[in-house]
């Protein structure tokens, strides 16, 4: 995402340094020898700068808006070997999906922590990496602690192929980003279910996509977000792309179809792609046991990546 966000941002004219760590070795490579990301459709537009990881300072030099793609897992070591080069940004603006798996902190808590003086704005909404590298129209939510602070953040972004829209509604931004992973690995789990027999489980997929809607608005206002946050394109958005497609449905498909959980999320990492809503599902059932929340449908994910329950278990949580 931090690639395709890279490549939008220079096809509206912008001055664009991409930066990766010794983290980023692998799509590094290929950048460097075709100025393609190996997970993206598009080329670089021809005005990226490339920055290797020896490369940081420069990079950084004069940067006033910073988007940090590191995942979840990677957040807070990303954030310690830039803030010596960053202080004078405007803006840090995360694109990662989840919580911390350490902490269970939120992506802007994470990078507020380590990033002191520089304000965080998160984003999210339904956006396909593959979609906005290739300019096809898109619509995101940019959330940040004030409605100024996220539209100041996103103006720069803002154009007819990706159209944004403020909130300061932080929490449930991030939590929807989060959950809706989950739920798209329940409904690849259908279609695994399903394979051998060529049924496709349309009733079922209705029901469960709309019983996972209703669960993020229960937990996001538990934890301090707005329900029509999640009923909009943050949640309801975002779910619906998620489950349309990408790897966190894959990965649900995979496990449906009889693969184990765990060894297919090490092969789908080995493969360069990150599984987001798998820990996801653990940080899905500890919010709901601290706010005392019945979650039965992704509760049932849980169980079937957790504790080896049978994926045809979610079809008896349908009401």
């Amino acid at each position: 995402m931090g690639t395709a966000v890279a490549m939008h941002a220079a096809r509206r004219g912008h001055d664009v340094a991409l930066w990766g760590s010794s983290h980023d070795s692998w799509a590094f490579q290929h950048l460097v020898a075709d100025r393609q990301h190996p997970l993206l459709p598009e080329h670089l537009p021809g005005t990226v700068r490339l920055c290797g990881p020896e490369e940081l300072e420069a990079a950084a030099e004069g940067a006033q808006f910073l988007v940090l793609g590191a995942n979840s897992h990677g957040a807070r070591s990303l954030a310690r070997l830039i803030r010596a080069h960053v202080g004078g940004a405007l803006v840090a603006i995360s694109v990662a999906k989840g919580l911390e798996p350490d902490t269970g902190k939120r992506m802007t808590e994470v990078y507020g922590e380590e990033l002191a003086g520089v304000p965080i704005v998160t984003v999210g909404g339904p956006c396909l990496a593959t979609e906005l590298a290739e300019g096809l129209p898109t619509a995101s939510v940019w959330a940040g602690s004030s409605m100024e602070l996220a539209t100041q953040a996103g103006q720069p972004f803002d154009g007819p192929t990706y159209q944004l829209t403020y909130t300061d509604d932080v929490i449930g931004v991030e939590l929807c980003a989060m959950m809706k992973n989950v739920a798209a690995i329940g409904l690849g789990m259908l279609d695994g279910i399903g394979k051998p027999t060529g049924e496709d489980f349309k009733n079922a997929k209705a029901a469960l996509f709309t019983k996972a809607a209703h669960e993020i608005v229960d937990l996001v206002a538990a934890c301090g977000g707005r329900a029509e946050t999640a009923f909009g394109l943050a949640g309801i958005g975002d779910q619906l792309v998620t489950s349309l497609g990408g790897r966190n449905r894959l990965y649900g498909e995979l496990v449906g179809a009889g693969e184990p959980p765990a060894e297919t999320l090490s092969d789908l990492e080995a493969r360069g792609l990150t599984v987001e809503g798998v820990d996801s599902t653990r940080d899905v059932a500890r919010l709901a046991d601290e706010h005392h929340l019945d979650l039965p449908y992704h509760a049932a994910i849980h169980r079937v990546l957790s504790d080896g329950a049978d994926p045809r278990d979610i079809l008896e949580v349908l009401r």
